[in-house]
Formats: structure tokens, C-alpha cells, sequence
């Protein structure tokens, strides 16, 4: 129902046993950060073995799928579109032979600068096979002419602007790199295999661990890279390199949307976060009411910090259902009220002559929470105080996240009261930026917040701010 939609989840496995099928849970355990297609490669040291297809996870994977998937080393990507089309060619990962052997590559971001190296690079003679950003880094390395795959990456990521995090697998080695501004998230887990050895992880999100009993480490620093290698030795080599120098602009929208609540990104809880969105929005607005209810499932953390800060009862006056796949919908004003309605339902008994606080995280075009709104009043709520925990959405992204254009952003060309009678809530507020600062609490950086006060980190590391 979200307009927000991010790209996507990577994960890799160093000497790991079974690495395909941690792969494959890993990316179960990320299937919200996209679900249009799935892939893996793996390494058994001599070869890279890839398997991908459109769908969800359990769709494109099976057991005999993935037993073809040999070694120890592993890669896999859950694809939401930003860049690129709706096809199999555009499913990662991404295999390409070229003269220092084979390579796979997955991607979670978008690179701002891909037009212009893709022209370059068909200039050169390239033959591109998708419509990826990511593709740009097969051709820039296979073009590079220095004898070692580190450097030809080192000089790849060198060229690149915009957001990233990648995962580079050889038959041999596994190389993990997120962008200097660390837009994207990216950390380190460890896996004790059964005979007491030692492999790694590295996924978008903490909650992947969790699922293949591995042990969160840290966050990937931004601009560093993670070479493993040694697959068959006793001991795996783990180095880190400073490709980049650092200069953290974090997306402030993983905390807000994007991220599982049980996950840790940037270091921090993502459920704790959004509970303080909420308890801060209950100190910006005091609004006596009968009961909070979130709009599920986005809005649930945030509604449980706003009931305890404020002393309104929770309750999950909404109740979602799960299992509503992809419709038939036509166009028409009555077709997307239905589709609101196929997902969300009040429960009337509940609400009925009550005053409301609903609490959301976000507001993108309006049409969605004008459905929730009216459906509540058709339930009988005798007001509905529509409160977001977060600031007004003005900008759209260009790193990754698959927003609207600014003129499809309500926010970004209406006024607050224009948007409340668009609506029809009684009540609109939004968190303030300094609410959302004091949620995340102290840090040792700042965070992208583009989406609301068109700041690019561009902007801001050129002083243009």
C-alpha cells in the first residue's frame, strides 16, 4: 500500500557449510526489502554457480535448485526496481566471465552518476545485457587492465557516485563495500560451523543473522571495504580497507520505514527508534482522545511510544490481512477504495462514538490515508486525529528508494490544511525535524534527510547546504 519502496537486500557467506541455503534464509529473513525478484550465486573455489528468478524468495528457490548452488562462499540479493526493468536480465545477482576468471556481483542502491559511465562505456565497446546501474562495474572491471581483482574494484568504486552497498564474489574471494556516505545499510556477522570453524556474514540488515544463528559484529564503516579470503585454509583472512574517506550521511528513512523492526542499523535498534518517533510526536501534540491505533503493520511501534508517553490507551483498531497477494485493479476512484479495504479493516465495535488518534509513518500521495480515514468514520469514529512520525515528505530520493516525483508529493505541493481537508481528518501533524533528531538520540554523524528538507549529501559534502 507504501508509495515508499526501497532497493534491496544483499547478503554473502565466507566460509560457511551449506552457504547457499544461509544465503536463502537470509534473504527470507529480508523478503520486505524487496519482492520482485531473488537470486544467489555461489563458489566451491573452482566455479561460481548462479540461480535467480522474478518472485519471492520461496518461489524462486527450491531444494533441488539449491543444491546446485556448491561451496562455501555465497552471495544473494532481493530486488526492489529503482534502476532498471521488470525482467529476469535485471534480477541479481549480477555473473559475468572475464579474463581473470568469473565474478558476481549484487547491489543494494543507486548509483546517481550511472547515465553518464554507461555512454562512456558504450563508447568503449561495451555490450550491456540489462538496464542496471550495478552493470556498469562488470564493464568497468573487466575493462581495467591491473592484474589483481582488488584493484580493479578499488578503481571501480572510485568512479561510482551515489548510494551503494555491494558484494563482490571471485571462485575464491568475497569483497563487501559500502558508499562513503554509508546511505545504505551494510554489517558484519560471524558463523561458527559446526567443527568449530569460523565463517562470516555480511547482510543489509541485523534481522538476517538472527535467522542462521550468527553474531552481529558491527556496521560496514562507510567507504570501507571487507576482503575474505582464504576458502580451504584453516584460518579465513577477514581485512579491512579504507577505500573512501568517511563521510556519513546514513538514510534517515531505514529507521522510519524501511528496516525490520527487530533488525539494528547504524548501530542502532530499529523497534526502539520508532518507538521514540512516537513518544516524541505524543510531546508535539496533545490531543485528548478515547485511543491511539497504528495503521498497521508500518505504524505499530510508533503508536506504543505515543500511547505510553501520552497515557491513551493502545489499541489495533485497524487489523491488516496478510494474505491479499496482487489484485485486479482498475483505475477508478471506487476500484482503490476496495483495494484499501482488501487490506485494512476497522473494527467498528471497537471505535464506534470514539474520538481517535491513528498514527502512521508517513504520507506520500494522501490517497491511501484519506481511504483509512473515511473507512474509520464509516466505522463510526466520531473524530479521527491523524498524527505522522515523521516530518512532511517534500523531496523525493535519488539513492535508492523508489519515490515520487515531487509534484506526485502531496506534502511538497499543498499546505498542511490543504492536506488535512484533502484527507478529511479532523487532526494532521507531523513530526518536527527536531523530534526526529531527538528519537534517534546522539550520534556520532548526521543523516541523510533529503526526502524532508532537500539537503542532499551531495549538497552537503560540496558545501552547498
Amino acid at each position: 500500500m507504501k508509495q515508499w519502496n526501497e532497493k534491496c537486500a544483499v547478503v554473502g557467506t565466507y566460509n560457511v557449510d551449506n552457504a547457499a541455503l544461509k544465503s536463502y534464509y537470509a534473504l527470507f529473513a529480508m523478503q520486505h526489502r524487496g519482492q520482485e525478484a531473488s537470486g544467489i550465486s555461489s563458489s566451491d573455489g573452482k566455479k561460481i554457480y548462479t540461480h535467480k528468478g522474478n518472485g519471492l524468495v520461496t518461489k524462486v528457490f527450491n531444494e533441488k535448485n539449491l543444491k546446485k548452488l556448491l561451496g562455501k562462499i555465497s552471495i544473494g540479493h532481493n530486488r526492489y526496481s529503482t534502476a532498471g526493468k521488470e525482467s529476469l536480465d535485471d534480477a541479481q545477482p549480477l555473473f559475468a566471465r572475464y579474463n581473470l576468471g568469473e565474478i558476481s556481483i549484487v547491489h543494494n542502491g543507486n548509483l546517481t552518476n550511472a547515465d553518464f559511465i554507461r555512454s562512456q562505456l558504450i563508447e568503449a565497446g561495451a555490450i550491456f545485457q540489462s538496464y542496471l546501474d550495478t552493470e556498469n562495474l562488470i564493464h568497468l572491471i573487466a575493462q581495467n587492465k591491473k592484474e589483481k581483482l582488488l584493484d580493479r574494484i578499488i578503481d571501480s568504486i572510485k568512479v561510482i557516485d551515489g548510494a551503494y552497498a555491494l558484494i563482490f564474489l571471485s571462485r575464491r574471494k568475497m569483497f563487501a563495500i559500502r558508499d562513503p556516505y554509508g546511505l545504505r545499510p551494510l554489517c558484519l556477522g560471524k558463523i561458527t560451523n559446526e567443527d568449530g570453524s569460523i565463517g562470516y556474514i555480511t547482510a543489509s540488515e541485523s534481522c538476517a543473522f538472527d535467522l542462521v544463528g550468527a553474531e552481529y559484529i558491527r556496521e560496514v564503516n562507510p567507504g570501507e571495504m571487507l576482503i575474505f579470503e582464504g576458502i580451504g585454509e584453516k584460518i579465513v583472512t577477514l581485512t579491512s580497507l579504507q577505500v573512501l574517506p568517511p563521510r556519513p550521511y546514513p538514510c534517515v528513512f531505514e529507521f522510519i520505514y524501511f528496516a525490520r523492526p527487530d533488525s539494528k542499523v547504524f548501530g542502532k535498534n530499529v523497534y526502539e527508534v520508532r518507538k521514540n518517533l512516537g513518544k516524541e510526536l505524543a510531546k508535539e501534540y496533545k490531543i485528548p482522545a478515547d485511543m491511539v491505533i497504528p495503521v498497521p503493520d508500518s505504524g505499530v511501534a510508533a503508536a506504543i511510544g505515543f500511547a505510553k508517553e501520552s497515557g491513551i490507551d493502545f489499541e489495533l483498531g485497524i487489523i491488516r490481512n496478510h494474505y491479499v497477494g496482487r489484485t485486479f485493479i482498475e483505475p477508478t476512484q471506487s476500484a482503490r477504495e476496495l483495494k484499501v479495504r482488501l487490506k485494512l479493516n476497522p473494527i467498528a465495535e471497537l471505535i464506534k462514538d470514539k474520538e481517535i488518534i491513528v498514527i502512521d509513518d508517513s504520507i506520500v500521495r494522501g490517497t491511501t490515508s484519506k481511504q483509512i480515514i473515511k473507512i474509520l468514520k464509516i466505522a463510526g469514529a466520531k473524530k479521527v486525529h491523524l498524527l505522522i512520525s515523521s516530518p512532511q515528505t517534500i523531496s523525493p530520493c535519488y539513492y535508492g528508494v523508489d519515490t515520487p516525483n515531487s509534484n506526485e508529493l502531496i506534502c511538497a505541493t499543498h499546505s498542511l490544511e490543504e492536506v488535512r481537508k484533502f484527507i478529511e481528518a479532523d487532526t494532521l501533524g507531523f513530526l518536527s525535524l527536531e523530534g526526529l533528531k531527538r528519537s534517534i538520540g546522539t550520534t556520532h554523524h548526521n543523516f541523510c534527510q533529503a526526502c524532508f528538507d532537500k539537503n542532499y549529501v551531495d549538497d552537503y559534502t560540496k558545501g552547498k547546504k
